[in-house]
This record gives C-alpha cells, structure tokens and sequence, in this order.
C-alpha cells in the first residue's frame, strides 16, 4: 500500500461517518439508482423520491434523468464549496466498498450461525426472483431508503424520543432502553419484507433471519455509521437477489 493510501485509510478509519462523509459515500448509490428504477415497473416501498421527481420531470425520461444527474451535482459541489472535497476520493468509496462486503458476509454467518440454533434452516430462496438489472436497481433502493426509513427514522429519531421520556433514567436503564428498542425495530424491518410486489409468504424462519441481519444493520449504524450500513445493505441484497 503507498503512502497516500495508507493515510487515506487511516483519516477515513479514524473520521467514521458524519453527515458529509455520508452524502459522499452514499451519492453513486443514490444516482445509480434512480437513473435505473425508472425504465422498470416497480421502485422500493421505502423510495419517497422517485415519485416527485417523475411528477417534477412530468414522466419525460430526459428530463428526469436530468434531475437525477443535477441532484448529485450540487451535492458534490455543496462538498467541494464546503471544502470536503477528500470525501469524493475514490479511495473512501473502496474502503466503504470493501466494509460493506465483510460485514455483509458477517452478517450472513452470524445470522444463519444463530438461526440454526433454533433449528430453523435460514432458506431464504425463492422460486422466481427478478431480473439480474432490477435485483441489482432494488438491492441499491433497499440499502439507501430501507437504512433512511428503519436505521436513521425509526431506530435514531425513536430511540431519542424513548430516552427524552426518561431523563431521571440510570445509564443502565437507558442502555436496557436502547436495546430493546433496536430490538423492536430489527423485528419492524422484518416484518417490512412480506408486504409489496415482492413480498414472500410470512414464515418464522426467515423472519428471525432478518430479524438478526436487521440487529446487525443497527449495530453497523451506531458503531460505523450511516454510509457503511447503506453500502452492507446494497451488497447482501445484490449478493442473495441478483446471484
């Protein structure tokens, strides 16, 4: 490793997540995204964007593609005014990259490890999945809108509400607090996934799958941060949707 990337590696270890570095990081996902769920008939259940930018383009493709394009613009422009242009160097996308592929396949250890443990087979294969380009569109929408929706709204904005009602609370009480909270969210997450176009038959085995993956995903957030969870969530889904 030379010089440059080593002290790349370490500034982006030792700097973690913070609101920047995780608009940075998580752009490519958001462009790639919405420039590919438009040539396709469904968009993830959590995606509250892609409906106003059709109604904004007024369904003209060119148009829409063209917003799309803007948005990660002035994103990356507001980056660079703002003199955080280090956090577009390619070298942060391959370490978020490369976080991202070893905690999802953590994940997949842990979750299928403690699974078994109930004697319940993960089995999360379906008979007739979508296509190679969509797997990959909606693998994208679910780690950037799934982690905005349950991650950042109803684990971060919840917990705070849950400890706000407790403020003569011991901090042991409000450890115990947070963590049955994420809990309760992990469980919200999976339940999410047997609603929508793709919605598979509840069965218990893999809602526990899940309910795990979702404990993990919380865990990365409040230790890593927003844009590693985002990146975890995209390469599980494209690794078991799209392979």
């Amino acid at each position: 490793m030379s010089a440059a990337s080593q002290e790349e590696t370490e500034q982006y270890l030792r700097e973690g997540s913070g609101p920047l570095a995780d608009l940075a990081l998580t752009l490519p996902i958001f462009v790639v995204y919405h420039l590919g769920v438009v040539w396709m008939d469904v968009q993830n259940a959590a995606d509250v964007v892609t409906r106003e930018l059709k109604g904004l383009a007024s369904s003209s493709l060119i148009t829409y593609s063209g917003l799309t394009v803007a948005i990660g613009a002035i994103f990356t422009g507001i980056l660079l005014v703002l003199g955080r242009g280090h956090t577009l160097r390619w070298q942060r996308f391959a370490l978020v990259a490369l976080e991202g592929v070893l905690y999802a396949v953590a994940m997949r250890l842990v979750a299928s490890y403690l699974v078994g443990k109930v004697h319940l087979d993960a089995g999360l294969q379906t008979e007739a999945g979508p296509s190679f380009f969509t797997a990959i569109v909606l693998s994208l929408g679910a780690g950037l809108y799934e982690e905005i929706a349950f991650r950042v709204g109803l684990y971060g904005v919840g917990r705070r509400l849950v400890l706000a009602m407790m403020p003569e609370a011991l901090p042991s009480q409000k450890l115990l607090a947070s963590l049955g909270w994420a809990a309760a969210c992990a469980a919200v997450f999976s339940g999410w996934h047997y609603f929508g176009q793709f919605g598979e038959p509840f069965e218990l085995r893999s809602f526990l799958f899940r309910w795990v993956c979702g404990l993990v995903f919380t865990t990365i957030y409040v230790f890593r941060g927003f844009a590693p969870v985002v990146w975890t969530h995209a390469l599980y889904d494209i690794w078991v949707l799209a392979f």
